[in-house]
């Protein structure tokens, strides 16, 4: 089966793509397809470099004839490509709009015409808004508060209204908050690592007590080869952990790893339309059997000492 993998090179597509080579049988390609923006990192996947069955094409999704004309003879479709950072959204929204909404229509119009078998679209807990209580199952009303997750809600719809009208068989994934290997320092948690490493004080949002949930990049991996593989087409299914910790706690918890203080702690201006809590339902992905296998504290552990011991990754 050969797999077509936009964003590839990116943090969580090209954990995705190590689990494909390590862990999924029968993978006879694997091709990522990357615009290598600021994100992106040949470094991620360079284990596999030599591997014949892996292909590397440097191409924008908004490219729609590259894409169809690279996406042909493909099985699967896993598109991961997006603009992602909720800062830049906020200070320019131009780019998110493009790339996760036009790019994803671009993306399922190259899957419909070149009869790929099935396709996963990757979205996010932030289409569903702030939560103040409870978890939001997959039927939940879309809420976007920030222009990225906006983007990515609209990049949800046109996904269904490819499978209600062209039969499309689209599936997608609605994911907490990832962390691991290979995430761009501008995400909490490498920013956070980032800062103590050059003794600098942790800037936190407000009074630090929003809530995130939390899962490991190879345990979100995990849940999508799932989905692709047991999954009805046309469904969305929450991909999460039940694990949340407020920006505070998560803070504490990555300076006493590291063996600092929490004078190290900073409070910054509140970012604007900062959700409050994300929290999302599993039910609908744990009947496919599906449950983390990381356990959180070990393996926040595992990722801070990934960062310390990478510092040429980090260059």
């Amino acid at each position: 089966m050969r797999y077509f993998v936009t964003g590839g090179a990116g943090f969580i597509g090209s954990n995705y793509v190590e689990h494909l080579f390590n862990e999924v049988q029968g993978v006879t390609g694997v091709t990522i397809y990357d615009k290598f923006t600021y994100a992106a990192n040949p470094k991620n996947y360079q284990e596999y470099s030599n591997d014949s069955r892996l292909t590397v094409v440097k191409g924008d999704i908004c490219d729609a004839t590259l894409l169809e004309n690279s996406m042909a003879d493909h099985d699967f479709v896993v598109h991961f490509a997006a603009e992602s950072h909720v800062d830049r959204s906020i200070s320019d929204a131009s780019a998110f709009v493009r790339t996760n909404v036009l790019g994803t229509f671009n993306v399922l119009e190259a899957s419909r015409k070149t009869g790929i078998k099935t396709m996963v679209h990757v979205s996010t807990d932030e289409v569903y808004g702030s939560l103040p209580e409870g978890s939001a199952d997959e039927s939940y009303v879309l809420k976007p508060n920030s222009p990225y997750a906006a983007s990515k809600a609209a990049s949800d719809l046109l996904a269904r209204s490819y499978f209600v009208t062209h039969g499309l068989d689209i599936r997608t994934t609605r994911s907490c908050n990832n962390y691991g290997k290979y995430q761009f320092p501008e995400k909490v948690i490498p920013v956070f690592i980032n800062k103590l490493n050059s003794s600098e004080k942790l800037p936190i949002y407000g009074d630090g007590t929003n809530v995130r949930e939390w899962i490991h990049v190879s345990d979100h991996a995990r849940g999508i080869q799932l989905i692709l593989g047991e999954g009805k087409p046309g469904e969305i299914y929450n991909i999460g952990s039940g694990l949340r910790y407020s920006n505070l706690q998560l803070a504490q918890l990555i300076v006493s790893y590291m063996g600092l203080g929490e004078d190290r702690i900073s409070f910054v201006t509140d970012r604007k339309g900062h959700d409050f809590r994300y929290a999302i339902s599993q039910q609908k992905i744990s009947a496919l059997g599906f449950s983390p296998k990381l356990d959180f504290k070990e393996s926040i552990t595992e990722t801070i000492g990934w960062y310390l011991t990478h510092l040429d990754w980090w260059d």
